[in-house]
């Protein structure tokens, strides 16, 4: 799904200890990125991102909110829920064996930790470099 100005605009500024302007561009080209090469990384990264943004996912016609990426919960993201997230995710990458279905998404669950780490933890770089338009 396309990222808006009304999706950035209703970013919960507790969730993201980035600058939003920052986070925003990272979430718009995750979503560029996953939609043009289904990169699972690129994929991972948009997912957190909506998912720590209250943004919503478009199924069967109908607007959902998104679900938080590795534990599925259907929460909106608060402090609490991201730093559970966080553990949840920390955990699934250094599980073995590599479940089958994340063994079938390559860069998947690195994306979601590195947006996480990067986002909530402040620690880290951005998960994806954005071109800056010329």
């Amino acid at each position: 799904m396309e990222v808006t100005e009304a999706d950035v605009q209703r970013i919960p500024p507790q969730n993201v200890r980035v600058p939003l302007d920052e986070f925003a561009r990272v979430w718009v080209e995750a979503g560029h990125r996953a939609a043009a090469d289904r990169d699972w990384y690129a994929s991972g990264v948009s997912m957190t991102c909506r998912w720590m943004a209250h943004g919503s996912i478009e199924l069967n016609g109908r607007r959902l909110p998104a679900s938080a990426p590795v534990t599925r919960r259907k929460d909106r993201a608060y402090e609490e829920l991201i730093e559970a997230e966080v553990l949840a995710a920390e955990k699934l990458a250094l599980q073995r064996p590599v479940p089958a279905w994340l063994a079938e998404r390559p860069g998947w669950c690195e994306a979601v930790c590195a947006t996480l780490r990067w986002a909530w933890r402040r620690s880290g770089p951005p998960p994806l470099q954005v071109v800056a338009a010329p």
